[in-house]
């Protein structure tokens, strides 16, 4: 008879836990009255559009709101959201999903660095002068090169490096030719290699060191020897030997140290 009462009480005992558990639950999910005025009022077609076969106002209506959530209105949607407790987790979530596109966004911008890397190799690479250089080297230095170059093959690299080797030996308007085809190519690539902005825009300003001229007749080049640019030609090219239109290729060459003037005389007769 004890063991029968035991089993009894036993019985009793988890039957009243099981109530008190669903009537926690039951608890836990039952909006307050605040929140059931906010469904009432932002949800009453939604209600009557997919719960019509539920008592309104308890839990079951409640739950089945959260059923049709999809299908609610906006303003219905917010307020039974307002209800859940786990709502608020799905904000911690958010900010995991930034983290992996910040990092994955990060190395897309290091290729880009190469490209202007490999550009300062490339713009070191030339050297060589140009024609209108060359010419003026041939018409300035034609009466020192067989003087100090006379064993060197002419119109090669090899000719210009032998002509800077002896630049004190030559005259004063073969040694400014030489420079600006050779010191001058040198000036610029030092420039970038600095890495300083005066360097890099003074560049420019000292590009025009030749003049190139078009075909001259007799009568135009007597008119530039003694027009403005005979102080020029005293100073810049006393070692030429007239004829042959020496003497004007010889200031057109020294284009960075003449006059004014002389440029003024010089520039109608520019090549173009």
């Amino acid at each position: 008879m004890f063991n029968t009462l035991k089993h009894v009480s036993t019985r009793k005992a988890l039957l009243a836990a099981t109530l008190f558990a669903t009537a926690t639950s039951a608890f836990a999910q039952a909006p307050t009255e605040a929140q059931k005025s906010a469904i009432r009022s932002a949800c009453r077609s939604d209600f009557i559009a997919h719960c019509s076969s539920v008592t309104p106002g308890g839990v079951e209506a409640y739950q089945c709101l959260q059923k049709n959530m999809s299908s609610l209105s906006s303003g219905c949607q917010t307020a039974v959201r307002a209800v859940e407790p786990a709502a608020a987790p799905k904000t911690e979530a958010a900010p995991a999903k930034t983290e992996p596109a910040k990092t994955e966004a990060a190395p897309a911008a290091t290729p880009a660095a190469k490209p202007a890397a490999e550009a300062a190799p490339k713009a070191a690479a030339p050297k060589k002068p140009s024609s209108a250089q060359v010419s003026a080297i041939k018409s300035a230095c034609r009466s020192d090169y067989p003087k100090v170059c006379a064993s060197v093959p002419p119109g090669g690299a090899p000719a210009l490096e032998c002509l800077e080797k002896n630049k004190a030996n030559v005259s004063a308007a073969c040694a400014k030719a030489v420079n600006a085809a050779s010191g001058g190519g040198a000036a610029t690539t030092a420039a970038p290699a600095a890495g300083t902005a005066p360097a890099a825009a003074a560049a420019p300003a000292a590009a025009p060191a030749v003049i190139v001229l078009r075909p001259l007749r007799p009568r135009e080049e007597l008119f530039i020897v003694r027009s403005a640019c005979g102080a020029d030609i005293r100073t810049l090219c006393a070692g030429v030997q007239p004829g042959g239109g020496r003497i004007v290729q010889c200031i057109a060459s020294n284009a960075a140290s003449l006059s004014p003037g002389c440029k003024d005389v010089l520039a109608p007769f520019a090549a173009q």
